[in-house]
C-alpha cells in the first residue's frame, strides 16, 4: 500500500508550513509597524490641535486681507471689484 494516493495526501508538507510560517511572521510585523504609525500620527495631531487652540479665539481677518480699502471707518472695495452689500 505504499504507492496509495491516499497516504501521501495525509502528509503535509514541511515545506508549505515554513513558508505559512514565515507569511504568518511578516504579517505580523506589518501590522505592529502600521499600528505604530497610526498612533503616532494620532499623537501628532493631538498636539497640533493643542497648540492651535492655545493661541486663542480666533478673529476675522482685516479688511486689507480681503481686498477692501477704509475710508473715513468705512470699508468699500477698490474699483472693479465686487464688495459687500450695502447696508439697510
Amino acid at each position: 500500500m505504499a504507492d496509495d494516493p491516499t497516504n501521501k495526501d495525509l502528509e503535509p508538507p514541511l515545506r508549505r508550513t515554513e513558508a505559512a510560517g514565515k507569511a504568518k511572521t511578516s504579517s505580523r510585523w506589518v501590522a505592529i509597524v502600521t499600528g505604530a504609525i497610526s498612533i503616532l500620527i494620532g499623537v501628532l495631531y493631538l498636539l497640533l490641535i493643542t497648540v492651535l487652540d492655545s493661541r486663542g479665539p480666533l478673529r476675522p481677518p482685516p479688511p486689507e486681507a480681503l481686498g477692501f480699502v477704509l475710508v473715513d471707518g468705512v470699508a468699500s472695495a477698490p474699483d472693479g471689484a465686487a464688495g459687500a452689500p450695502p447696508r439697510g
